[in-house]
């Protein structure tokens, strides 16, 4: 079938464009029967309003883009899932790619979405950006008038909307739980400082030990350095878990930043013929599908990831529509929370 424009579909029904381009979009201008017969005109002939052809009359877009470092991560795909939960309800769409951990694609990423007339951003800063401290691309994307919101991983440099987790809190609490289960030699997997998330539990989990009156062994801190994707230096973390663990055999327990890395741990672990929890208790971030469904299910630190998802999509469509253009940036924060399970 031939696609109908909206000018055929108002002749068709005898009535002004404006009329079938309000009754799309439910305008409460036009009456019920009037919206009902114009919507099922248009879905009879397969019509669909061209998006950027509106927001360029009206000056504003009903499109928000996300950017995510990666997809393998049980966290992203939560926040994802907020953020279109809000956007149905509110009546926008949301288009999502990957930075896959890349400052260039991150960059290009922005652009291609500011090119289609996008209304805002809602993202995750990649390692790569971070390790260059290069944020050009979002502040001129901010001063340039479009609302940006952070989440997750954010930077006091780029002034905008926030939404971050308790992390700190988050690991001194999952530390405190395994001090909790009498483990004395917790080795924690982290992130390189130049990630704020790594940084933050790094602090969380030195300060419970510090609380607990136990010495900091710097050789109990594994970084992983690289600023590509989860499952690329997976083989990089195994090997440095295995130098540690000959290392260090009297380790009783393992936090890991990420479920990830807490999977790579249990390979190491089994590898070396030590069970979980007898021999090490294992505790992570993320309570996503590896936690629950592996052998044991791992206690993990929950943090809310659909939540985050909800607040950083309202956030940024008040400030598309102008809720709160005269309201400073925001920053909100998320609490985690420990889910027990048999890895501790």
């Amino acid at each position: 079938m031939k696609k109908i424009t909206i000018k055929q579909l108002a002749a068709e029904l005898g009535v002004s464009i404006s009329t079938v381009s309000k009754s799309l979009h439910n305008s409460p201008e036009i009456s019920q029967e009037t919206r009902e017969k114009v919507q099922a005109f248009a879905k009879l002939y397969n019509y669909r309003p061209n998006n950027i052809a509106l927001s360029l009359k009206n000056k504003k877009t009903k499109t928000i883009g996300v950017i995510i470092p990666e997809v393998v991560h049980h966290f992203f795909a939560m926040v994802v899932r907020g953020v279109e939960q809000v956007a149905m309800e509110r009546g926008y769409n949301v288009l999502i790619s990957l930075s896959n951990e890349s400052f260039e694609k991150e960059v290009i990423n922005m652009e291609t979405f500011a090119d289609s007339l996008i209304g805002g951003f809602i993202l995750s800063l990649s390692k790569e950006t971070l390790k260059k401290q290069d944020y050009h691309h979002i502040n001129q994307t901010i001063e340039q008038g479009m609302p940006v919101v952070l989440f997750d991983r954010t930077v006091p440099e780029i002034n905008c909307d926030k939404v971050i987790v308790n992390d700190e809190q988050g690991a001194q609490l999952a530390t405190q739980h395994l001090l909790d289960q009498n483990r004395k030699n917790i080795l924690l997997i982290t992130t390189e400082d130049y990630i704020s998330v790594g940084r933050l539990r790094t602090q969380g989990y030195v300060k419970a030990l510090q609380q607990a009156g136990i010495s900091l062994d710097n050789g109990l801190i594994i970084k992983t350095e690289d600023t590509q994707r989860s499952d690329i230096i997976l083989p990089i973390l195994e090997d440095e878990l295995r130098t540690t663990l000959k290392a260090y055999p009297q380790i009783d327990a393992i936090f890991a930043v990420n479920e990830i890395y807490a999977a790579a741990a249990m390979r190491v672990i089994r590898e070396f013929n030590l069970r979980v929890p007898d021999d090490i208790s294992l505790i992570c971030f993320t309570d996503g599908v590896i936690s629950k469904y592996a052998t044991p299910p791992l206690t993990t630190v929950n943090q809310h990831g659909t939540q985050i998802g909800i607040e950083a999509a309202n956030l940024l469509i008040d400030r598309i529509e102008g809720e709160n253009s005269e309201v400073k940036p925001l920053t909100k924060v998320v609490a985690c929370e420990i889910v027990k399970r048999h890895s501790t």
